[in-house]
C-alpha cells in the first residue's frame, strides 16, 4: 500500500532557497550559480520495486523517497496519469491558443524547445548540480482567461540524487517553484512527478499528494546538448501547457 510521500526530509530541505520575483515575465533575467562539475559514475534511479516487506519497514530503510518505488505509476493518482495520457491535445492546443493571440513568432522564436518531436534519446538524466531554468506557458487554463503566452526570466534549478537513488529536481528560486522526483520511463523521456510552492512565504514543499492543487505531473526531455525540457500537461494554475527549460 503507497504511502503519504515526503519531501521534507533533511536532505531536500537545504534545497529550497529564500524566492525571487517571478511576477514580471520578460523582466531582465536572474544571475544563476555556477555550474557543478558533472558527478561522475552517479548511478540511475535504481530503487527496487516495493515488497511487502519493504512496505512495511521504515521510509529509510527502503532509502528511497514518495513510496520508494521506481515505477511512477505507482505514485502517481489516476487523475494526474491521465494528464499525461493527454500529452499530444495538450502540445495542439496549447501551440494553437498562443499563436491564435498573436505570439506566432514568439513561439516560433523557441525552436526546438517548443517542438513537440524534438525529445532526443540518450543520456536522459542532466548531471547532479545546478542549472539556469525559465518557464514557458502556452495556452489559457480557463476560457477567456489570462494570457495565451507568458516568458518568464531565468532562474535557478537543481538536480541531486539522494542515497537512496531518487533524482531529484528542484526549481529554486522564483515565485514559482517545483520539486519533484524523476522516474524512468521511455528511451526518450522521463516522468516527473512533484509539487508547486508559491510566494515568498513558503519556505518548504508540500509533499505530492497532500494539496492536489499544487501537484505536478510531467515528462523530462533531453532536447540538446547539455539542455532538457521539462513538460507539464495541463497545469493545475495558468496555462495549458508549461514548459521548464534547463540548461547549464
Amino acid at each position: 500500500m503507497r504511502r503519504t510521500p515526503t519531501f521534507f526530509a533533511p536532505l531536500l530541505l537545504g534545497f529550497a532557497v529564500s524566492a525571487c520575483g517571478e511576477n514580471s515575465p520578460g523582466s531582465r533575467a536572474e544571475t544563476s550559480p555556477a555550474v557543478s562539475a558533472p558527478a561522475k559514475g552517479v548511478p540511475p534511479r535504481v530503487a527496487p520495486p516495493a515488497t511487502a516487506a519493504a512496505a512495511a519497514a521504515p521510509s529509510a530503510a527502503q532509502g528511497g523517497l514518495q513510496g520508494g518505488s521506481d515505477d511512477w505509476r505507482q505514485v502517481a493518482s489516476a487523475a494526474d496519469a491521465s494528464l499525461l495520457g493527454r500529452l499530444d491535445q495538450a502540445w495542439r492546443m496549447a501551440r494553437a491558443e498562443a499563436e491564435a493571440a498573436g505570439f506566432a513568432s514568439e513561439v516560433e522564436a523557441l525552436g526546438p524547445l517548443v517542438d513537440p518531436n524534438a525529445a532526443l534519446p540518450d543520456r536522459l538524466q542532466p548531471p547532479p548540480g545546478t542549472y539556469r531554468c525559465r518557464t514557458i506557458k502556452l495556452g489559457r487554463r480557463g476560457e477567456g482567461t489570462g494570457l495565451a503566452y507568458v516568458d518568464y526570466p531565468w532562474f535557478a534549478c537543481s538536480v541531486e540524487t539522494t542515497p537512496g537513488g531518487d533524482l531529484v529536481l528542484t526549481k529554486t528560486t522564483g515565485s514559482q517553484r517545483t520539486q519533484g522526483l524523476l522516474y524512468p520511463d521511455t528511451d526518450r523521456r522521463l516522468v516527473y512527478i512533484g509539487a508547486q510552492a508559491l510566494s515568498d512565504a513558503e519556505t518548504g514543499f508540500p509533499a505530492y499528494g497532500d494539496r492536489p492543487e499544487r501537484d505536478q505531473v510531467g515528462v523530462l526531455e533531453r532536447i540538446g546538448q547539455s539542455r532538457w525540457r521539462l513538460v507539464l500537461p495541463w497545469p493545475k494554475q495558468e496555462a495549458k501547457l508549461e514548459l521548464l527549460e534547463i540548461r547549464t
